[in-house]
């Protein structure tokens, strides 16, 4: 790299890493972009496009990143939702709710409290791949699986439900009914207005989930490289385990996902369903 490419790298990365650390040390709520990135010598423009470059993300976006990773934190040690709301920089539990439904799909109460006092509705509905058995709450999808019959759907249930251990369960099969049809009839898929899932688990499960729904219709990834775009290049075998432990199947494509060599590996609900789900998706893609 010529000597003067080399000073401006080293000169935007010396601007990232003051904006990071500002960011990480700034509440969301207390931001004052325009004036940080004047002290800068950036446009507000130019500091977001600079931003987005280094990371993928607005600072606005970091800065909300870090206070739902610090609140996550927290929730885990069983603060209360105002302590913890302040502690990350927000002025009042409303900030901390909006932003947890917003990413988490859910309320921190509930988030912390594994579902407690939570309604959940659970049901069976057809799919390609079998009978799909679902839990889902007003905030969203929190679980799918699969039964071979109907004496293994009360099996299936009590493994989705096993996640959310405090919360309230009434079967509706109508109530599923709808968002199964969203989920299983390509015509319905809009990239627009995907299906919202709820999340729970480890910060490392969750965001190796996230990353799962990345994988488009039609391809396949590996543990590998799932472990790479988490940079995390020497934890295969800890994203294996996350992807084995996902609640939500299909929606969250952990069938898309093969050994280094291409074959196929363990399933939760079982390798002929897996096969048949990258059929079916293959075919889908094909038309």
């Amino acid at each position: 790299m010529p000597h003067d490419q080399t000073l401006a790298a080293h000169h935007d990365y010396e601007r990232v890493r003051r904006a990071i650390a500002y960011l990480t040390e700034t509440g969301p709520e207390d931001l004052d972009l325009p004036m940080f990135a004047k002290a800068l010598d950036l446009s507000e423009r130019q500091l977001v496009a600079l931003f987005q470059a280094w990371c993928g993300l607005t600072p606005k976006s970091f800065s909300q990143a870090v206070a739902l990773d610090h609140a996550r934190r927290l929730l885990g040690g069983e603060g209360s939702i105002i302590g913890v709301a302040y502690d990350v920089g927000y002025s009042s539990a409303s900030r901390l709710h909006d932003l947890f439904v917003t990413h988490e799909a859910m309320p921190p109460g509930a988030w912390r409290d594994r579902g407690e006092g939570l309604a959940m509705d659970w049901g069976v509905a057809p799919s390609p791949f079998g009978l799909a058995v679902m839990v889902t709450t007003r905030w969203g999808l929190a679980g799918l699986g699969f039964a071979d019959g109907p004496e293994d759907v009360e099996a299936a249930f009590a493994d989705l439900a096993r996640r959310w251990p405090r919360a309230r369960y009434a079967r509706n099969d109508a109530a599923v009914a709808a968002l199964a049809r969203r989920i299983f009839e390509p015509g319905r898929w809009q990239s627009d207005e995907p299906v919202r899932v709820v999340l729970i688990g480890t910060d490392f499960e969750v965001s190796v989930w996230q990353t799962l729904l990345g994988v488009p219709v039609g391809r396949a990834t590996t543990y590998g490289a799932l472990a790479q775009n988490l940079g995390r290049p020497t934890a295969a075998r800890a994203v294996g385990a996350a992807v084995g432990r996902n609640p939500i199947s299909f929606v969250v494509p952990c069938h898309r996902v093969v050994g280094a060599t291409g074959a196929l590996t363990g399933y939760h609900w079982g390798l002929p369903r897996k096969r048949a789900m990258l059929g079916w998706e293959a075919g889908v893609t094909a038309v």
